[in-house]
């Protein structure tokens, strides 16, 4: 909405105008200028009001995004209370057509997106809005769908994506974390403050944060960074609320969830799930231990490596110097089509050291296999997850625990390893969608050992494939190789 306006204009908008923020972090939000908008954190600081009157004030065609459909029926209540009727909303096709206040036209149409591949619905329906209200119960990947159809042919016309939401409680929604690392992630080494613009623009197929909103090109392509803020909001900064009994409803919640909602607290103790793999407090602890170290080859001692297998799946490679993990490298997966690409990659990092190279053969694996061993030989480890441990009667670290197949065999020795009582003090680099995929997996207890939930149950919880944890977990291997520098038999390069 304009903030410069005749005498004549104002007046007929403070009388006309159906919705007006409140003083303080809603106004804030309400002129941001961010491309991409985080809102509130904690409950109760008027997060789907904001996206209500934004709808109704500044928009033309807005799309309402909740995970479920059922959770909509209080915010289509709340619009029609800012409308000043229902008559303009239609059950059948989920649409509210708004008055013309000022003349233009508005609607908003409610969706949801329960599960993933829901969001496809929505393929190709412009909108100068997007709204994902509670976006922390949703994947990533839905939601940078639906930002791709976020744009309007009107002149003039503002284009945003607001995501309200409160602080994630699972892996789910760690994405949220980083994607507005420096203002919620408090290792970033540059953190940003409430309200601030930063911009970021995808390169070599990585989202990378650049100086300013000005357009550069790259490999011969014109790219325009988008910016992006998080403005955070409590109950107290609610003028209907604060006066309330709600305070102290929220004060009253067991930790975390009292950090989370009543103070937005983005890294407030992430709650566990049940029969979860590795607890997040051992992954954590192992990230803390992480400092910068010169990448030597010649002191690596175990590399994994997981192939793409197209879609949005990344080349990913693990290396270990005894239990430091180096900085995960990374490349997207249309840039690694077939094994040679793969293969080419792991040489040109390691090909110098002595280092067993466990690859994940599923997919082009086995072509990444055969290529490398026409160069390092028998320093290729292949591995098939989904096959029956490869060692008969191995077991957990307390040796009671045998497994159902090689996948559960290696996240569960790479839980020992985590394991504070263990003594080896693994770092691994602070990286948070490393974290959320080493602590999403759970597991079951079957009459024939520990069975690890499937890369494509967690896909689906997830919203991504486990290439930076799988890769890790493969690297942690300590090998047989056979003979490598005159050694034979079952010999384990890292004795650690």
């Amino acid at each position: 909405m304009p903030r410069l306006l005749s005498n004549e204009q104002l007046d007929y908008v403070l009388a006309n105008c159906p919705w007006w923020p409140q003083e303080g972090p809603q106004t804030d939000a309400f002129d941001s200028q961010a491309d991409v908008l985080l809102y509130g954190g904690a409950a109760g600081g008027g997060k789907t009001a904001l996206a209500v009157g934004l709808a109704a004030v500044s928009h033309r065609e807005t799309l309402f995004i909740r995970k479920e459909a059922t959770q909509l029926t209080a915010v289509v209540d709340y619009m029609a209370e800012v409308a000043g009727s229902r008559d303009g909303y239609s059950g059948h096709t989920n649409v509210f057509k708004l008055p013309a206040w000022d003349g233009k036209d508005r609607k908003v149409l409610f969706g949801s997106v329960p599960h993933p591949g829901a969001e496809q619905k929505y393929q190709g329906r412009p909108r100068d809005l997007l709204v994902i209200d509670e976006a922390a119960n949703l994947t990533e990947a839905p939601i940078r769908f639906l930002m791709g159809w976020v744009r309007s042919t009107v002149k003039g016309q503002r284009c945003r994506t607001v995501l309200a939401s409160n602080p994630p409680t699972g892996p789910e929604g760690y994405w949220i974390v980083e994607m507005f690392a420096p203002w919620l992630d408090p290792t970033h080494p540059s953190p940003a403050k409430p309200g601030e613009l930063r911009w970021f623009a995808m390169i070599g197929g990585k989202e990378t944060e650049v100086e300013s909103g000005k357009p550069f090109r790259h490999n011969g392509e014109r790219i325009i960074p988008q910016s992006r803020t998080f403005i955070p909001a409590r109950v107290q900064d609610n003028l209907y609320l604060r006066d309330t009994g709600y305070i102290a409803t929220l004060q009253a919640l067991p930790e975390p969830l009292r950090s989370q909602m009543l103070k937005g607290d983005f890294m407030a103790g992430r709650e566990d799930a049940a029969y979860q793999v590795i607890p997040t407090a051992w992954v954590e602890a192992a990230m803390d231990r992480w400092e910068p170290r010169e990448f030597d080859q010649s002191r690596i001692v175990s590399v994994g490596v997981d192939p793409s297998r197209g879609g949005d799946d990344s080349t990913v490679m693990a290396c270990r110097e005894d239990w430091y993990f180096h900085k995960i490298d990374e490349w997207e997966g249309r840039h690694m089509p077939d094994g040679q690409s793969v293969a080419a990659k792991v040489l040109e990092r390691v090909s110098l050291s002595h280092c067993p190279v466990h690859v994940d053969v599923i997919g082009i694996g086995a072509s990444v296999v055969d290529i490398l061993r026409m160069y390092i030989h028998n320093r290729v480890v292949p591995v098939n997850v989904a096959e029956s441990k490869s060692v008969k009667g191995d077991k957990d670290w307390s040796g009671e625990l045998s497994f159902v197949n090689k996948r559960a065999q290696l996240w569960w020795q790479f839980r020992d390893l985590l394991d504070p009582g263990s003594g080896r003090n693994v770092a691994l680099p602070p990286d948070n969608r490393l974290k959320a995929e080493l602590c999403a997996p759970t597991y079951d207890l079957k009459a024939n050992g520990i069975q690890v939930e499937s890369k494509d149950q967690i896909r689906k919880r997830l919203g991504r494939s486990t290439d930076k944890a799988d890769a890790v977990i493969m690297a942690a291997e300590r090998s047989p190789l056979g003979s490598i520098s005159g050694l034979s038999g079952r010999v384990m390069v890292n004795y650690g």
